[in-house]
């Protein structure tokens, strides 16, 4: 058990130190604030330059006039065989597609052709289906009814 000596001693502590330490806070509140640092100024960044396009190539250097004639002559030599190969198959898909549009009109012809079997085909199954029952009705069911 805790002694009342013990216990009074600790409660005197507790009280010293604690107007002890209102008394230090009474003095910092009384203390005049400092003025704030006035902070040196920090240097400008120099600003990001764009850098400067290499200047363009010349397209043809140190070319003579005979030989940019020359160049030209050929290129425009190859422009005209590219025109005459195009030209070439334009006519060859032209021809192709008047074949498959005659292939499609004789597979038309042909679906159509079919149809017309097909329906004559369910004509004749039907009149023998009639005929079929007629014979039936005839004889079989007309003699049981007769009797």
């Amino acid at each position: 058990m805790i002694s009342s000596n013990n216990l009074l001693f600790g409660l005197i502590t507790i009280l010293v130190l604690s107007s002890s330490l209102q008394f230090t806070s009474a003095i910092e509140t009384e203390e005049e604030p400092k003025p704030p640092e006035i902070p040196e100024p920090s240097p400008e960044p120099e600003p990001i330059r764009i850098p400067e396009p290499p200047p363009p190539p010349t397209p043809f250097p140190r070319e003579s006039e005979s030989e940019k004639i020359k160049r030209l002559t050929e290129e425009n030599d190859k422009l005209k065989q590219q025109n005459i190969n195009l030209q070439g198959e334009i006519s060859t898909l032209k021809n192709e597609k008047l074949r498959l549009q005659e292939e499609i009109s004789k597979l038309n012809d042909t679906i159509t052709s079919l149809k017309e079997i097909t329906m004559e085909q369910i004509r004749v199954i039907m009149d023998l289906v009639n005929r079929l029952k007629d014979v039936l009705y005839e004889k079989i069911f007309s003699p049981t009814i007769n009797l």
